[in-house]
């Protein structure tokens, strides 16, 4: 049993170390720093593997302790904390999700403004005052 409890107190610490990178994730997000979020990225990615292989540990241990080993309180609370922090990741998860697409909203309407300002700067007129694009290039016609 304390090799389960032993093993449930190191996914907290884990889970914990995930908030703390989603929330500098977040912040690296908004931001705009790319250097450092790939940085960020591949750390983030590395407590991922930790979480997940934590998580086998875990289930290994408990699926070899008894039922009464399994409902012991302090075993089912660390369980229950270990939940919370899961769905709290999630939620950052979520909130870094949004922002991300946010940020290629912004982008794709930056991106259609320069080019609607590019085709306006293009633009000219024909003999009859009708609008039309005109070619890009440095050519003259006599």
């Amino acid at each position: 049993m304390i090799e389960l409890q032993k093993s449930i107190k190191d996914q907290h610490q884990n889970l914990t170390a995930l908030q703390q990178v989603l929330e500098s994730e977040l912040h690296l997000i908004s931001s705009r720093d790319a250097e450092a979020l790939i940085t960020l990225l591949k750390t983030k990615e590395a407590l991922l593997d930790s979480i997940q292989s934590q998580d086998k540990i875990i289930e290994s241990i408990y699926l070899k302790t008894s039922p009464e080993e399994q409902q012991n309180e302090e075993i089912v609370s660390l369980l229950k904390h270990a939940q919370e922090l899961v769905k709290q990741c999630e939620f950052r998860t979520k909130i870094n999700q949004t922002a991300v697409e946010q940020g290629q909203l912004r982008l794709e309407h930056l991106r259609n403004i320069l080019l609607e300002s590019r085709a306006k700067e293009s633009m000219t007129y024909d003999k009859s005052g009708k609008t039309r694009g005109r070619a890009s290039g440095g050519s003259f016609s006599a």
